[in-house]
């Protein structure tokens, strides 16, 4: 497994080796040792998560806070998305700065989004099955987000505007400015 460390600390994008032959392929897509050696972080995960979504649909941008602030291992086991987080770490020297990436069934990279992330992600092929490790449950009073159209933000979905699809929750999430002096 290759770990490369974006410009915001502590975020990870995972390469793994396939084996390939005419059987197939073959890959590790988690060691929890070579993790930890890698990322510096000594985390357990505690819940996977698995969605299908449709092109253009846009889930997030979310996060949970305090004690229940989740750590993410996001991987795509069918199709394709964009990947996106936002640095919500008050004091971050990266605060408020976007890092996504593509993530696909064909080139099996995993992005590894730390605590204190907003994560969303758009869906670029007809279908996308997106798996995800959490290192906290679950926790509806503790989750927060940001209306994924924020012009502050200006994310590139990589979808036209008009075949984006959010769900009603994220469509009235509060713009980043809003969200950005609640954390203050």
């Amino acid at each position: 497994m290759n770990f490369t460390e974006t410009f915001l600390k502590d975020c990870f994008v995972i390469e793994p080796r396939v084996f390939e032959d005419d059987r197939g392929y073959f890959f590790e897509s988690y060691h929890q040792s070579k993790f930890q050696e890698q990322t510096g972080n000594q985390i357990t995960f505690v819940q996977d998560n698995e969605s299908l979504s449709t092109y253009g649909v846009v889930r997030g941008l979310h996060a949970q806070q305090g004690e229940w602030g989740q750590a993410k291992l996001v991987r795509v086991l069918m199709g394709k998305i964009l990947d996106v987080v936002v640095d919500i770490r008050p004091g971050s020297a990266t605060f408020g700065r976007c890092f996504s990436i593509e993530l696909s069934s064909e080139n099996k990279k995993q992005l590894f989004v730390p605590e204190g992330f907003l994560h969303g992600f758009s869906v670029l092929s007809p279908k996308a099955i997106v798996y995800y490790k959490c290192s906290r449950f679950y926790n509806k009073a503790a989750e927060i987000g940001v209306n994924p159209l924020d012009s502050e933000l200006n994310i590139d979905w990589q979808i036209p505007t008009d075949r984006i699809i959010l769900s009603e929750k994220d469509r009235q999430a509060p713009d980043f400015s809003i969200f950005n002096t609640e954390l203050k």
